[in-house]
């Protein structure tokens, strides 16, 4: 039975300007002691279904199911809520000199979180616990940094200060919100070789979000694809990288230096992601797709497995048997796309995207 299950979660917002459909029916599970990493561009809607979780989205109309160890999330009141974030479920957030107070010291913080929990915990033993825990997340002479502000640290402390935090109370889960953004390379490494360790010596299971799919191929055992707040693809790891089948997905992994799609240049995807209220008909990527086909304007995909794994699916029109940087499945591809592109759809790609992929309508390979 796995860790956390989601099943059909929908997530949406009522605004001025209309709603915002943020999360549209994402259905997967983590098992204890795995990794999934959560992929897309800002706006994809992977915050949304991760806070949603936790209760940290106040004001949203909430469906679905979310069983943790058999209980579901969604249905917790907040009493019973916060019995779970911090002590089962624990979030590392994205920007910590935000997530951190600025006007108590660190350690005051991590120790409050912990008495939080356990009441019988005195503030000495809350005090020599915090200590540990900035001496086991790498922070040098921890007996005294602990007693020091978060303007104090530099950024990557102040990261592995908040990693402390989140396993304070040795959750079973760890939801990871982009974690390394706002850090240069080499702390990023460091801070993804952190997780990694820690979470293999206690048998976490950890939810990485991220943009960027060099921080899943280091980290991630299992990786679902969002766009426009749903998953585009699911599949292991090495699937995602050498046999991708969602047109985004094999945009994403052309969009990395040095990776094998790429082919030594690199190929932004055209456009930007649709407005989560005013989402386009039919598969909600086609405006940026270089194999739209004119059922792709009118009717939206859902997952279907691809081939005998059972695990890999992806919500795209094209062949099964397209999945892959071949030249065999570009081959594949662009042949679909000359049998099943019609008027409608040639018209969609030469107004948005043909610049992007060839004049004359062709897929550039």
């Amino acid at each position: 039975m796995p860790l956390l299950e989601v099943t059909n979660l929908h997530v949406s917002f009522q605004t001025a300007d209309g709603v915002v459909k943020a999360v549209r029916g994402v259905s997967f599970s983590v098992d204890a002691g795995r990794t999934l990493g959560i992929v897309g561009e800002s706006g994809s809607g992977k915050t949304v279904l991760t806070q949603t979780l936790l209760g940290l989205t106040p004001g949203a109309h909430v469906s679905g199911l979310a069983l943790y160890n058999g209980t579901d999330l969604l249905q917790l009141n907040e009493n019973a809520m916060r019995n779970v974030r911090g002590a089962q479920i624990a979030v590392i957030f994205q920007d910590p000199l935000t997530s951190l107070h600025p006007l108590y010291k660190v350690g005051w913080q991590i120790a409050e979180m912990i008495r939080a929990h356990e009441k019988s915990v005195s503030k000495k033993e809350a005090h020599d616990r915090a200590v540990d825990l900035l001496r086991r997340v790498g922070i040098p002479r921890p007996e005294t940094r602990v007693n020091d502000y978060p303007h104090q640290f530099s950024g990557g402390m102040r990261q592995r200060a908040m990693i402390a935090m989140a396993l304070a109370l040795s959750p079973k889960l760890i939801i990871a919100d982009e974690p390394t953004t706002a850090l240069d390379a080499t702390v990023q490494a460091q801070i993804l070789d952190l997780l990694l360790r820690l979470q293999q010596e206690s048998g976490t299971a950890l939810i990485m979000i991220t943009h960027d799919l060099g921080v899943v191929a280091d980290i991630a055992d299992d990786v679902m694809v969002m766009y426009a707040g749903r998953a585009a693809e699911k599949a292991a790891k090495r699937d995602i990288f050498y046999a991708p089948h969602h047109p985004y997905t094999k945009g994403l992994l052309e969009s990395i230096p040095s990776s094998s799609a790429a082919g030594g240049r690199l190929r932004p995807i055209p456009g930007s992601p649709p407005s989560l209220i005013h989402l386009p008909a039919g598969c909600k990527f086609h405006p940026r797709c270089g194999y739209v086909l004119d059922r792709c304007l009118t009717e939206e995909p859902e997952l279907r497995q691809l081939g005998q794994d059972a695990y890999h699916s992806s919500a795209c029109w094209l062949p099964v048997k397209s999945a892959g940087l071949s030249e065999q499945a570009e081959e594949l591809r662009s042949q679909t796309v000359l049998e099943e592109r019609g008027e409608a759809a040639a018209e969609v790609f030469e107004a948005e995207i043909a610049g992007a992929f060839g004049i004359d309508g062709s897929v550039a390979g």
